[in-house]
C-alpha cells in the first residue's frame, strides 16, 4: 500500500500547517481510496512554529500572562512537548506584531516578556528549551529576557536598570548571581536563519532597526549603546560577541541566549523537522507533499519547501511543492529536491481574492496534483 506524508507550512494568514495536511490527506483519498496518509505540521522556526511543533508531537498548548513589548500585560502561548521539552516563539511574547505601527519604540521595548515564558517553562519542568526567536519588536540585546530570568544590569552608579533598549549605552556591569539555578541543568536551542552580528553596518540595529520604528536619532543612540554593550558582555563572559554570525538575532536577543543560557544555535527549519520526525515518517514513504504561502528564490534557503525536499531526496522520496504563489525564481527548488511545483492559484486575481478563496485553491491544487499522479504512477508504487 501507497504512503504519503503531508508536511507544508502554513500558508500566512490563511491555512495552518494542520489544516493544510488535513485538506491533502482529504484530497489523496479521493484519488486513491487505499492510500495511507501521514501529515506533519512544519514550520522554519518562524510565525506558527509552536503550533505546529505542538500538533505534530502532542504536546500542549500553555498560556500564560507576560509583558508585552512595551510593558503592557499580554496573553502569550507556547509549547509544551513529551520529553520534558518546551518549544517558544518571542513573537508571542515580545513580537512587532503586538504593537500598533505607530507606537513601536526599540528604545522602550524590552524582551522580557519572553524571559518570562522560559521561567514559566522551566517551572513547569521544562529541561529542553528552543526558541524561535523572529519577528522581534525589540532591540535590547536581551537584556529583559534575561533580566526576567534572573540577571541584573548595573550602570556606573550600581543602579539597576529596567533592560530597554534605551538602557544598552548606561550598562557597566552584569549581576549574575540572581540568575535561576535550573538554567544550569537544562538544555536550550535557539531556531535562527539569520547570520547578522550584533554591532555593525550589518548588525542587529542597522539593519534591523528602521522596521522597528527607530528613527536616524534612535539608530545612532542604539548602535552606540549595543556596541557599548557588547564590550561589557565580552568583559562579563570572556566571549567576544560583538561580530559573531548570528548574535544580533531579534535585536540581540541571539547573543543573550548564547551567553546567559548557554544555548545552541540551530537552522529553524531543520530543528523543527527533527523535532517532528520528519526522517522517521519518510521511511518507507511513496510521495511528500510539502508547500508554503509564496515560493521564490529565498525558499531555496532555509524554508520549509527546501529542508523538506532535501531530506526526501535524501530518502528517495518524490517531492511535490504546493505554493499558494511563485516567480521565476521559484524553479530554483528543482535543484533542491523538489520534483514538481504547484501553483494554487489559476486564474488572474486581486491578492484579496486571493486570500479569501485560499482554501478552495487549495484543494484544487491537491486534486491536480493527485489526479495527475494517478496518471502517471509517479510515486513509483503502480495504483494505490
Amino acid at each position: 500500500m501507497a504512503r504519503f506524508v503531508f508536511a507544508c507550512d502554513s500558508f500566512k494568514g490563511t491555512i495552518s500547517s494542520a489544516r493544510a495536511a488535513k485538506l491533502l490527506e482529504a484530497e489523496a483519498h479521493s484519488t486513491f481510496p487505499d492510500v495511507e496518509c501521514l501529515g506533519l505540521g512544519v514550520a522554519d522556526g518562524g510565525e506558527g512554529t509552536v503550533d505546529a511543533v505542538v500538533a505534530a508531537t502532542g504536546g500542549t498548548l500553555v498560556s500564560t500572562e507576560v509583558e508585552g513589548p512595551l510593558g503592557a500585560p499580554v496573553t502569550a502561548s507556547y509549547g509544551l512537548l513529551p520529553g520534558g521539552r518546551a518549544v517558544i516563539e518571542m513573537a508571542a511574547a515580545s513580537g512587532i506584531t503586538l504593537v500598533p505601527r505607530e507606537e513601536l519604540d526599540p528604545l522602550r521595548a524590552s524582551t522580557c516578556g519572553t524571559g518570562q515564558l522560559v521561567l514559566d517553562a522551566l517551572e513547569r519542568g521544562a529541561t529542553d528549551v528552543s526558541l524561535a526567536i523572529g519577528g522581534s519588536a525589540t532591540n535590547d540585546g536581551g537584556m529583559g529576557f534575561a533580566r526576567a530570568l534572573g540577571a541584573r544590569f548595573l550602570d556606573a552608579r550600581g543602579v539597576e536598570l529596567a533592560g530597554c533598549g534605551a538602557d544598552l549605552e548606561c550598562v557597566a556591569a552584569v549581576d549574575l548571581s540572581g540568575l535561576d539555578p535550573r538554567i544550569a541543568s537544562a538544555r536550550f536551542h535557539v531556531m535562527c536563519d539569520v547570520d547578522n552580528p550584533l554591532v555593525g553596518e550589518r548588525g542587529a540595529t542597522l539593519v534591523f532597526g528602521p522596521q522597528k520604528g527607530a528613527s536616524p536619532e534612535a539608530l545612532g543612540r542604539l548602535e552606540a549603546g549595543m556596541t557599548s554593550y557588547a564590550s561589557v558582555l565580552e568583559r562579563s563572559f570572556g566571549v567576544p560577541v560583538a561580530h559573531e554570525p548570528g548574535m544580533g538575532a531579534a535585536g540581540g536577543l541571539g547573543a543573550a541566549a548564547r551567553l546567559f543560557l548557554d544555548a545552541k544555535v540551530v537552522p529553524g527549519v531543520e530543528w523543527v523537522l527533527d523535532l517532528v520526525g520528519l526522517d522517521a515518517a519518510l521511511e518507507g514513504a511513496s510521495l511528500c507533499v510539502t508547500g508554503e504561502g509564496h515560493a521564490d528564490a529565498q525558499s531555496a534557503h532555509g524554508k520549509v519547501i527546501s529542508g523538506v525536499a532535501a531530506r526526501c531526496r535524501e530518502a528517495g522520496v518524490p517531492c511535490v511543492a504546493i505554493v499558494g504563489g511563485m516567480d521565476a525564481s521559484a524553479t530554483e527548488l528543482l535543484g533542491c529536491g523538489v520534483d514538481a511545483l504547484v501553483p494554487t492559484v489559476i486564474d488572474a486575481s486581486s491578492l484579496e481574492d486571493v486570500l479569501a478563496h485560499a482554501e478552495e485553491n487549495f484543494v484544487l491544487a491537491a486534486r491536480r496534483t493527485f489526479s495527475l499522479l494517478r496518471i502517471g504512477g509517479q510515486w513509483g508504487g503502480g495504483d494505490a
